[in-house]
């Protein structure tokens, strides 16, 4: 077999492996996304439970750099101290190290299994729900077939004559591999991959044993890196913990390297199997980071707080600083100034999903500073449309293509809605909030629970919307419009059972009437204002009609 036919093998066998791999996270973000994000928000108390959920987010979205994104929002959003946010990355880090192991048994009788599952799951409902589970399941059965392919692949590698002579470099120069293996970790962005990978490689003596410490070192450290590079553009608090990330492991790693090119430790200590040694070094390596990385969570975070903010800045200046996408240089390029300006709109979404998340925490229990700063919030976000409104009228028509035209005025549109959103909170709610404080009111029991289940229906629906802006996915625009229907429906049910519940004379229903119905219909119109976001997408794709989805 000529040497271009096994690279083409091994590289579609290694395709279909990100592919997989990928699969079963959107899968799982899908379906669970919001009931799993919220759980870890709240699980994520003092360090020890932090890396413990971390630990769990990870093995649940195979991914330690997903969970590393939504913790760098969580400390954005003011939710948890960077300290915890560092412990929780640590944690995820040893639980994405576990799925490896688990995924290296021998399931190849799940294969098949998983194949037949997942088309049933997929192709027999029109649930979303079910439609994510059958994607999870052809996900995992296409990993694990990848692992068979790979190894399949790579057999014809052993009679190579230009392998041995890399290898054989590589033996004798650890620091190279470090940085090759490091190089494999970010181009897969994910060390679930990249590990699996060099353990099937190692199971067909492709990778001595010598090698084996130095690359899975290197992965590790090319892990830590994704994350810091994919959050450069955040904000500085969120830049914080997977920077802290990098600062523990990827120190921790090349502390690992220099020990091992001083005693030279044989990777069989592990295992006598090559593969399985990859797999428990690479835990080894993680739970290590984890017991000692720990304690130092909190001077880490001190640390690149005070390298990445002036310590003569408070916090609220500071925040003021952080540096606007609205690029002036970049009006000659309209797409480069519609990506600025969409870039900027994520800052407002951060905004109104903090101020949506607060609102509900003023209305249970009155904290007047928590209410100041929801208005000075909307503030910001007034400010923001201000400052994209402008940039984008900015833009010589003349240079716009179709495309982007199009692009513009949707975003336009998009940041109107998003700013109607944000007053109405600020301007209604709040003002009810206060209310409900001076007049000692208090909802009933029934009354509050229809309230807040409302509120996490608008709250999972803004995720959604938000989402739309980095990844316009139709499946996901579809959800949310239909999603309108759904708190139509909340908000009439609500609406007859309160006014049953004034029939059989229910005293905190009759104080709380007007400011319960008030409330319920400010979160309908939040709620529409979301799913308006999601019309342009389905327009594009031919999805939508004058009156209804297709």
């Amino acid at each position: 077999m000529s040497g271009m036919v096994v690279f083409i093998n091994l590289a579609g066998a290694v395709a279909l492996l990100l592919w997989a791999t990928r699969m079963v996270r959107t899968g799982i973000e899908r379906a669970y996304g919001n009931v799993l994000r919220e759980k870890l928000r709240l699980a994520i108390g003092n360090r020890v439970t932090a890396a413990i959920a971390g630990f769990f987010f990870a093995i649940a979205l195979q991914s330690a750099t997903a969970v590393a994104l939504i913790v760098a929002g969580f400390v954005a959003s003011g939710y948890v101290s960077t300290a915890i946010g560092i412990a929780t990355l640590l944690g995820a880090d040893l639980g994405s190290a576990l799925v490896v192991r688990i995924l290296r048994q021998d399931l190849s009788l799940l294969i098949p299994v998983l194949l037949l599952a997942g088309t049933i799951a997929f192709r027999a409902s029109e649930s979303r729900n079910w439609r994510q589970i059958g994607r999870i399941l052809v996900g995992l059965g296409l990993l694990l077939l990848s692992l068979r392919l790979i190894g399949e692949a790579s057999i014809p590698l052993k009679t190579s004559e230009i392998l041995p002579v890399i290898i054989n470099y590589l033996s004798r120069d650890w620091i190279t591999a470090f940085v090759l293996a490091g190089l494999l970790a970010w181009a897969f962005h994910s060390s679930v991959a990249a590990v699996l990978l060099l353990a099937s490689l190692a199971d067909r003596a492709l990778i001595p044993p010598v090698l084996i410490i130095p690359l899975v070192l290197g992965i590790n450290f090319g892990a830590a890196v994704i994350g810091a590079v994919l959050t450069r553009g955040e904000r500085v608090d969120a830049r914080i913990v997977p920077l802290g990330n990098v600062a523990l492991r990827g120190l921790g790693t090349l502390i690992a390297l220099g020990a091992q090119m001083s005693f030279e430790l044989e990777s069989s200590f592990f295992s006598d199997q090559p593969g399985d040694a990859v797999v428990l070094v690479h835990l080894a390596i993680n739970l290590a980071v984890l017991v000692f990385g720990l304690p130092f969570c909190g001077l880490v975070g001190r640390m690149l707080k005070s390298w990445l903010v002036p310590t003569a800045l408070p916090d609220e200046v500071a925040d003021e600083t952080r540096m606007s996408a609205l690029n002036p240089d970049h009006l000659s390029d309209p797409r480069q100034a519609v990506a600025n300006a969409t870039r900027e709109v994520l800052t407002v979404c951060e905004r109104i999903e903090l101020m949506l998340t607060w609102i509900f925490d003023v209305f249970d229990t009155p904290d007047k500073p928590k209410m100041r700063r929801i208005e000075e919030l909307d503030d910001e976000v007034d400010e923001t449309h201000r400052d994209i409104k402008f940039y984008l009228a900015k833009i010589s028509e003349s240079r716009l293509d179709e495309k982007s035209a199009a692009q513009l005025q949707d975003l336009l549109g998009a940041t109107i809605k998003l700013e109607q959103a944000a007053d109405i909170i600020a301007q209604n709610m709040v003002t009810r909030a206060r209310k409900k404080d001076s007049r000692k009111i208090t909802f009933s029991t029934e009354g509050w629970h229809e309230l807040k289940a409302l509120h996490q229906e608008v709250l999972k629906n803004g995720r959604l919307a938000f989402n739309l802006f980095v990844n316009a996915d139709v499946d996901h625009a579809r959800e949310l419009v239909a999603q309108k229907e759904v708190v139509r429906t909340m908000v009439r049910q609500s609406e007859e059972q309160h006014m049953q519940r004034l029939r059989d004379g229910n005293d905190n229903s009759y104080d709380s009437s007007s400011i319960h119905i008030d409330t319920m219909r400010d979160l309908k119109e939040i709620n529409s204002l979301f799913a308006s976001i999601a019309y342009p997408v389905l327009a594009r794709a031919g999805m939508l009609r004058k009156s209804r989805l297709l």
